[in-house]
């Protein structure tokens, strides 16, 4: 079972190349800060602009960081099922804890269409997969009905649930049960997720504020759960600003002022905005995170 806080990794960049020396430090980071897992070359990491041969690196970087000491869920989904499959089986090889695959995009496929998508890979490769929804993004929703059918096949081990809708992980637990991986996928609702049956989330924020979001979540699993919401609360404005403008340019920025490396993104994500900057700024010092 994963659960807790794990990281969905920014990709540093400089002069338009990935730097490898920043992003193993960020790793090294994030262990050293509690981090309960890592999850490179998801959205957050940049995976649309990473080039194949970057994005294999990307999760070979990260888990020779990681070095066994937390879980590696590498992103290897695909609007091409073939596609997916190669990047599924370089994760495996590699030495990935398990797959992150999101949902079919742009070309919207049918619940059937979804099903069999994530039953190939399921079947072409022998690792735990969990399933990325996130409607705002890929364009379908996966309905609880088309998840259970895929949580009878053995890797299918859970789901990282970006769709906001606070019910969402209740419908999931009573149709599938509570042994079924549920990471969410939204900051903001992170909390509430969990008191819906969710195990934990798959977190921008904590690329910048690690420390607290994994005691937010050491918390709740003790049963502290005032102690919980505090923190929850304490974040909420960080977790506001990192999607002032579309991720993950917000989030690079504010690794930026904590020397996390540099604010650089690929177009098409850009530059935020000097207003945009204002509030990141102005929530990193809300939360103490600067000065």
């Amino acid at each position: 079972m994963f659960k807790g806080s794990f990281t969905a990794l920014i990709t540093p960049m400089r002069n338009g190349a990935v730097d490898e020396r920043a992003f193993q430090d960020l790793c090294e980071w994030q262990i050293a800060e509690g981090t309960h897992g890592l999850v490179p070359v998801g959205t957050t990491g940049e995976s649309p602009t990473l080039s194949h041969e970057e994005h294999m690196r990307v999760v070979e970087l990260c888990i020779e960081a990681a070095a066994g000491r937390v879980p590696v869920v590498a992103g290897t989904g695909s609007n091409s099922t073939a596609e997916a499959i190669q990047l599924t089986q370089h994760a495996k090889e590699a030495g990935a804890t398990a797959a992150l695959v999101v949902l079919p995009y742009y070309n919207k496929p049918t619940p059937e269409g979804q099903y069999q998508h994530y039953k190939a890979i399921h079947d072409a490769v022998d690792i735990p997969i969990i399933i990325y929804n996130v409607p705002p993004r890929s364009a379908v929703d996966m309905t609880v009905e088309t998840m259970a059918r895929l949580a009878k096949l053995p890797r299918i081990v859970g789901v990282k649930d970006a769709t906001a809708d606070l019910t969402r992980s209740l419908s999931t637990r009573l149709a599938i049960g509570s042994e079924f991986c549920q990471l969410s996928g939204e900051d903001g609702t992170a909390i509430a997720f969990l008191s819906q049956g969710g195990h934990g989330c798959i977190s921008v924020t904590s690329n910048v504020a690690p420390r607290l979001c994994a005691q937010m979540h050491n918390a709740w699993q003790a049963g502290r759960f005032p102690e919980a919401m505090a923190i929850h609360e304490r974040l909420f404005p960080l977790h506001k600003a990192l999607f002032c403008e579309t991720s993950p340019g917000p989030v690079k920025y504010a690794a930026s002022l904590i020397g996390r490396g540099t604010a650089e993104a690929r177009l098409p994500i850009c530059e935020i905005a000097d207003s945009s900057k204002q509030k990141v700024k102005s929530a990193m010092v809300s939360v103490g995170l600067l000065n």
